[in-house]
């Protein structure tokens, strides 16, 4: 029988020497941090349960593909995943709120236009694609921070909580996400304009 007091590393590897047990503790362990974590980010309790079942699928599988690295802790790990599948859910269903800047046009604005004739619409995707190009790019900090405030609409003050970070951090770490993605702008000659 499993202790309680086995770390998540043991666990892991309990799990992957074929002990059904071990998974369910390091479910049990960690299942509230995670769907908290997912519902702070999509506040749909349907939609948390969907994407907390995905991200538990997702771990399984990485587990037996030998994916995980043990270096990493297994909670970040996890947290990451879910994570990235959110921004996934999103990306999907095309919820990207615009995110102005006072005093540059607007990088983020990717809603759709029907009117528009297909060139129109091509133009549009291929700036879709390159601000998201933009995104890749930034280190994880900062990218982090941009995706929660354009993808997920979250305030500065719910970043800061979510991140453990004060509001000036997160709030730089956007500040800095601008700067560099406007940097990459001028050296691509990039022109993010819609037609």
């Amino acid at each position: 029988m499993l202790s309680k007091v086995l770390n998540d590393q043991q666990l892991v590897h309990a799990y992957l020497e074929g002990n059904e047990k071990a998974f369910e503790l390091l479910l049990n362990r960690h299942k509230r941090k995670v769907w908290s974590h997912i519902y702070l980010l999509v506040r749909d309790r349907e939609l948390t349960e969907d994407l907390f079942q995905e991200t538990f699928i997702k771990v399984v599988h990485q587990l037996k593909t030998g994916k995980y690295n043990e270096e990493g802790k297994f909670l970040p790990w996890v947290m990451r995943m879910a994570h990235n599948l959110v921004i996934d859910h999103f990306r999907r269903v095309k919820k990207m709120p615009l995110v102005r800047s006072n005093d540059e046009h607007d990088v983020f604005a990717t809603i759709a236009q029907p009117s528009k004739n297909v060139e129109q619409r091509m133009v549009n995707v291929q700036i879709d694609a390159d601000v998201r190009k933009l995104i890749d790019s930034l280190p994880g900090e900062q990218r982090e921070v941009v995706l929660m405030r354009t993808y997920l609409g979250m305030s500065f003050k719910e970043i800061a909580e979510h991140t453990d970070v004060s509001i000036n951090t997160a709030l730089g770490r956007m500040r800095y996400a601008l700067i560099n993605m406007r940097k990459t702008i001028r050296e691509n000659e990039m022109i993010l304009e819609r037609a």
